[in-house]
This record gives C-alpha cells, structure tokens and sequence, in this order.
C-alpha cells in the first residue's frame, strides 16, 4: 500500500504575530485507491491561549468557523497530545504534505515536529488551476481549497469549515486528484 499523510491545522493567527495552534487533523490517504481515515483530530491548547487569542490580530478562526474559546480552553494541551501526534507522523514513511505547507508545518517544526515532508499541494495544484495572477505578478494566483475543489469536482456547494479534520479529508481528495494525473509525486 502507498499511503501518505495530509495534515491540517487551525491557528489563531499567522505565526509571525504570535498565533498559536488550536486544532489538528491528519488523514492518511492510500493512493492505490484514493481511501482516505481519519488518523488524528483534536482541538489542542498552547500554554500562551488566552481572550487576547479572541481579539485582532487574533481570532479570525472563531468567526470563521465554528470553533468556540471554550472549545480551546478546555482541549488538552499540544504538550500532551505531542507524543501521539509524532506517532501518527511516523507511520507514513512515504511523507506527509499539507494544503499550504509551507503555513501548517511552519508551526509544527517550530514546536519540534518531524515531518518528512512531501511537496505542496496547493502549489503542485497552481498551474493546473491556473488562476489569474494577483495584480503585479505574471504566474498564477494560489488557489484557496475551495477553489481547487471547485476546479476538481465542479460547483457541489462544498464550503470549507476551517476545522482541520474536515479541511484534511478534502485536501485529500484533491491530493489525489493530483496524483492520479501524475503531477503529485510520491517517490
């Protein structure tokens, strides 16, 4: 079996301000047949959470999902879901990879993770979607999850919730779409 893992994670802000990690999802993916299990969701808690968390430059996941301040105050903490989390990265030894990589294992190393790292797929989705190019620029634009998927699997409504799990198992499903056309390369 050839099975990666895709990873998702909800902040409470960019890393350069200052957010912390709130929820991760991981998903394997078996790429012989795109069968996609849930292989960790949880809601976790950093030492520095907090109301300020709620407020700019803070807190555009709590209006942006349903994700509530007490739904965080009361997770475990990151410290004590680590171990597991390391654990279920360690079982794809192919890799794992991330909508926006860069974003998600930016605040994973940082907090000692380690991730054997397979490309992007919001990258590797970019010239296949083939956005037009913000102003200023000449290649085209990243392309959100919501419209990879749109591009993938037409106009089905699909809105993306911003809860890692769920974010995970779509990102899956347009990692696969990628593989299957021979542009995600898994070696």
């Amino acid at each position: 079996m050839k099975k990666i893992a895709i990873v998702d994670i909800e902040t409470t802000g960019f890393l350069n301000q200052g957010g912390l990690l709130i929820e991760i999802g991981i998903v394997s993916l078996d790429l012989d047949n795109g069968k996609i299990i849930p292989e960790f969701d949880s809601v976790v808690k950093e030492k520095e959470f907090g109301p300020a968390h709620t407020r700019r430059p803070f807190g555009w996941i709590f209006q942006n999902s349903d994700l509530e301040f007490n739904d965080v105050n009361n997770a475990p903490t990151l410290e004590s879901q680590k171990e597991e989390i390391q654990n279920v990265l360690n079982k794809f030894s192919l890799g794992a990879t991330a909508f926006n990589k860069s974003f998600d294992f930016g605040f994973l190393r940082l907090r000692g993770f380690k991730i054997k790292e397979l490309p992007c797929i919001m990258l590797t989705a970019t010239p296949i979607v083939n956005l037009p190019p913000n102003p200023g620029f000449n290649t085209p634009k990243w392309p959100t999850v919501e419209q990879a998927w749109k591009y993938f699997f037409g106009n089905s409504g699909y809105c993306e919730k911003h809860r890692a799990l769920d974010d995970a198992v779509h990102e899956a499903k347009i990692a696969y779409e990628l593989y299957k056309q021979g542009v995600f390369i898994v070696n």
